[in-house]
């Protein structure tokens, strides 16, 4: 693929070593060719970017919510979270203690028309909501799922005020369960 001038674009996030890395597709009348992921790009970024393990969560449903997760240490699990199939509006926080952005959410619209995806650096958490039926969201993961270090926090916590588009409507009782700040 060197030489067909592939590249992906990064544009940081306002929260500390996230990124927003969109496609930057060559068309042609058959539709597009793109890259997703370069290991020497993310470098130039100074981004880790080993990948451990990729994951699919399909969504039958608009309003689905899922989130909001995170592994606690050691795990470096870091995330490249693509949506390849209808609108997701992803959310991030930043939970690492001495962060700058410590605490801070941010949001953005994933589809598989605005070719987005949300560089997700390890400790911080992660979710997103369904913005219509049958969306399906594609994670490159730095870790390997470790369900003993699984953790969370309320989607619908006051104390991070997270702006959803909409009101979720699917949420599973682990989510609806975790305490709140």
């Amino acid at each position: 693929m060197e030489g067909l001038g592939l590249t992906m674009k990064f544009e940081p996030s306002p929260l500390k070593d996230a990124w927003i890395v969109s496609m930057d597709p060559i068309r042609d009348e058959r539709g597009y060719f793109s890259r997703t992921f370069c290991q020497r790009e993310f470098a130039e970024h100074g981004l880790p970017c080993p990948v451990a393990q990729c994951n699919v969560s399909f969504n039958k449903l608009a309003g689905t919510l899922r989130g909001m997760h995170y592994q606690r240490e050691p795990s470096d699990e870091t995330k490249l979270v693509r949506c390849v199939g209808g609108r997701v509006y992803d959310v991030i926080v930043d939970l690492r203690p001495g962060s700058p952005t410590h605490m801070q959410c941010f949001g953005i619209e994933l589809s598989q028309d605005n070719l987005k995806a949300l560089f997700v650096p390890a400790n911080f958490a992660h979710g997103f909501l369904t913005l219509e039926d049958d969306s399906e969201v594609f994670y490159m993961m730095g870790d390997d799922y470790a369900p003993a270090r699984d953790g969370g926090m309320r989607f619908d916590d006051p104390k991070l005020g997270i702006k959803w588009p909409s009101e979720p409507v699917v949420v599973s009782e682990k989510d609806r369960s975790w305490p709140l700040l």
